[in-house]
Formats: structure tokens, sequence, C-alpha cells
């Protein structure tokens, strides 16, 4: 990527989270920029637009005539794709997102990293915003739009650069996680759990991948850890990394005690090593959020900035678009988003609904979307995730044609177990479907917590209109 100012890169797959941001970062640093995506849908794809930068949609050899000088090919492109046989047919250079993040953008700046199957957004979101309110100006690039910055990027003007760390592939010339490109000074790992089924076949091929996160956070760095999660714990014994400690409900290192929920905060005081740093407020629900919180808090306090200030700046933290996002309320009715889509993601959510929201009765509708909710791995875990609502609402799951009948996610069986269980549950194929059964079986004081981690049909905006 030596290239100068003005030149024209073009993202293929550009309205995927991650690629969007690095658009915009490029965009920001001079270079004409374009891009092609199969299925444009926002915020991502307003975001992009936004930035005036020009979105073909679909994929197709053609979008690359006039000839840009380099390409940026995402991990949603496989090898056939009309216009990747094209980026390889007229010779342009080109490389994957995540290694255009780490040579080009991250390059000599302290990258600090934030994986985990769980959490990652939310993390990225509250450390990036920590930094910026205690005078570092940090980099940063984050799969999602936080709510207080403008945009889901940021180049760097000192020497910090936060970055969500993926730990799915990163292109089909490229087979490794994203990850592995981003050059890790300082690394927090908030969870390891199955999931990506479409690339890792089990539980220890995912383990296999983080471990190569351990390994690349080096001697002189920090890793922050979950040690609550025995997944997690167990791979850090590997770790050569001297500045590492854990964080949890039962850690020795950073320990979370007095945890309570209220509609405005989540309350709870914190300790090290047996001091106590005292007590914290942030503007989230969910013990999971909490645990996001105390991950930030802890890699800050390691890295030498005031406590007083970072609770300070805890305090004015805004969230994330499409994480317990509050849409409305129209007519009494609350109508929440988030992006939950894994099951302990959708269970943590909905509990931590309920948690904030004790005298509302939680309508949940989710739409079976990505490549494992669409699979038959969690099919039971989905029972117990779905336990804590008070009505269930399911999407007929996204296309099921490429995976094998025996292996696909099941709606009715979930239906029949749930019922066995004594919860109710529906299952409908069409969007407005959904948004008439909300609006005939709602009543005012009710909280309708919408899930999926796509566009779910613009089911949004139809509901939110229909309840008005």
């Amino acid at each position: 990527m030596d290239l100068k100012q003005g030149s024209h890169i073009h993202l293929m797959g550009i309205c995927g989270t991650a690629m969007a941001s690095l658009a915009g970062l490029l965009k920001d640093r001079g270079f004409k920029v374009s891009g092609s995506d199969a299925n444009p849908y926002p915020p991502m794809s307003t975001q992009i637009e936004s930035l005036g930068i020009e979105i073909k949609k679909g994929y197709s050899a053609a979008n690359l005539h006039p000839k840009p000088d380099f390409v940026v090919v995402g991990n949603v492109i496989s090898r056939g794709n009309a216009e990747a046989e094209e980026l390889e047919k007229l010779s342009i250079p080109f490389t994957s997102l995540p290694k255009a993040m780490g040579e080009y953008i991250i390059a000599n700046h302290e990258c600090i990293n934030i994986s985990g199957t769980h959490g990652k957004t939310t993390t990225t979101s509250l450390m990036s915003w920590l930094l910026d309110q205690l005078g570092e100006k940090p980099g940063f690039l984050i799969g999602g739009i936080p709510k207080n910055f403008s945009y889901s990027f940021r180049n760097p003007v000192k020497k910090y650069f936060v970055i969500e760390g993926d730990e799915y592939d990163t292109a089909y010339f490229d087979k490794v996680p994203k990850f592995t490109h981003y050059r890790p000074k300082h690394t927090i790992l908030t969870s390891v759990e199955f999931d990506h089924a479409d690339i890792y076949k089990d539980l220890d091929d995912v383990k296999k991948a983080f471990a190569q996160l351990i390994k690349l956070t080096p001697e002189d760095g920090t890793l922050i850890y979950c040690a609550d999660e025995k997944n997690v714990a167990d791979l850090v014994k590997s770790s050569k990394t001297k500045n590492r400690f854990g964080y949890g409900l039962k850690s020795d290192d950073y320990l979370v005690k007095n945890f309570q929920a209220s509609p405005e905060f989540s309350n709870f005081d914190l300790s090290f090593i047996g001091v106590e740093l005292g007590n914290f407020k942030v503007p989230m629900s969910g013990i999971y959020n909490v645990m996001n919180t105390v991950a930030c808090i802890a890699m800050l306090h390691q890295l030498q900035f005031p406590l007083a200030e970072i609770k300070k700046h805890l305090l004015t933290f805004q969230g994330v678009k499409r994480r317990q996002e509050i849409l409305g309320e129209p007519n009494g009715k609350l109508v929440i988003e988030d992006f939950a889509h894994h099951p302990t993601a959708v269970k943590e959510t909905i509990l931590g609904i309920k948690q904030k929201y004790p005298q509302r009765r939680v309508f949940a509708v989710f739409e079976p979307r990505s490549a494992t909710s669409r699979r038959k791995v969690f099919q039971n875990d989905y029972v117990e995730a779905f336990l804590n609502a008070d009505q269930v609402i399911l999407m007929k799951p996204f296309d099921q044609s490429k995976i094998g009948e025996s292996d696909r996610f099941s709606t009715t069986e979930l239906i029949e177990d749930l019922d066995k269980r004594d919860k109710k549950a529906v299952e409908f194929e069409q969007v407005d479907q959904i948004v008439e059964f909300l609006k005939t079986h709602t009543q005012k004081g009710d909280l309708i917590l919408i899930m999926s981690n796509g566009g779910f049909d613009g089911i949004y905006t139809k509901l939110l209109k229909s309840l008005a």
C-alpha cells in the first residue's frame, strides 16, 4: 500500500462493519474510495453514503472499470466471485482488510486489541471513548457505530489504536483470524465459546485461534482476561505476557462485588488484589456489560490512567447503535434493538433487559440469520436462552439452502421445546406478520426486544410505524 494521496482504492464487501470503517479511514487519509456490496443496509451503508463514497450494488467485473490502483477484498468474497476473478485477471494489487489495517493504519501505534466471542463491539467503543476523554485522541476501528462518536472509525493522533479483534477469517486467500494481522501490544479477552460454525469445526478449533492471539501479545504488553470463563483461563496459562490480570465475579485480581441494576445505571464495587478501588456506575444494563466495563477499567488502570477520571467518564458513555438501542416508545410500548444472535448473547441480553425493566413484559423477537444460528449446533441452547422472555416470536431462519437438511436449525423444534417449559412461542415467515402480531398482542407498558445481526427485512421502521 505504498500509494500517494488521491490514489483510487476499491473495497469489495464495503458494507461489512469493519470494511465500512476502513473505507472511512482511507477517505480521511486523502484517498479516492469506492466499494461494492451485495446487500447494503444501515447503519453501515448510511455511514458510507454520508462520507460521499459510492456503493456499487452487487459484484461485477464492471465494478473494476475504470481500473482502481489498489483493492481491499472482504471476507464475504469467495473464490469464483465475478469481481474477484476480474481482479486477478487485471493484475491489480490487492490485500485483505486485516492486513491493510495492520500494515497501513495501525503500523507503529500501540494496538489495544479487544477480542472474544462476546462483548467486543461495546468494549471497543467504551475503551475508545475513555481514552478520548483522557486526552489520548486514539485511533479506533469498531464493528458498530458508537453513539459518542460520529463514525465507527478514527485515525490516530497520538500513540494508541483501539481495534475490535475478530476471530473470523481474513479472506479467501488468507485463512487466518483477523486479529493475527493487528499487531496487538495490549489485549483484552472477554470470552471464548464455539461460534462461526461455517469456518470452525468445534470449540477446540476456536480455542486454537485464540491461542494464536495469546502468543501474539508480547511479553512487555498487557493481557486482561475474564477469569470467570474457563476456556479463557485455560488459554492464558500459556501466555508469556508478564503484565497479565484476570477480572470477574470470582477473580483473584480485579474482583467485581455488589452488582445492582437500575433503569439508569449498573452499579458495582471493584477491588484489585484485595485493595478497594471504589464504586463505579455505567449507563448500561446486564452483568455482561459490567464485565465489559471492568475489562476497560483494568486495562486503563494497568496503563497508569487515574481511576477518578475513568470513573467520571464512564457516566458519559452512550452505548452503541444496535446494542440495547431504544428505537422508540409508541403508545407506551418500548421497542429496543440488539445485535444478539449467539445463544449466550440472547440469554444475557434478555436477562439484562429484565433486570433493567422488571415491571415490563418482554416480547423477544429473534431472526436466526448468522451462519451459526441457522445451524442445528445450538438447537438446545436456544431453549435456555429464551426462558426469561415472557413471549418469544421467531422469524423463519434466513436462507438455509446451502446447509444440509440434518444440520439446519429448526424453529418448529424450538417452539415445541419451549412449550414443554411453559414458554409461549410462535413462528412467522414474513416480517409483516410479526408486526401485525405485536400490534394486536402487546399493550401499554410492554417491551419489544428485536434481535438480529442483519437488516431483518426492515422490521424496525415497519413496527414503529404500525404501533404508532
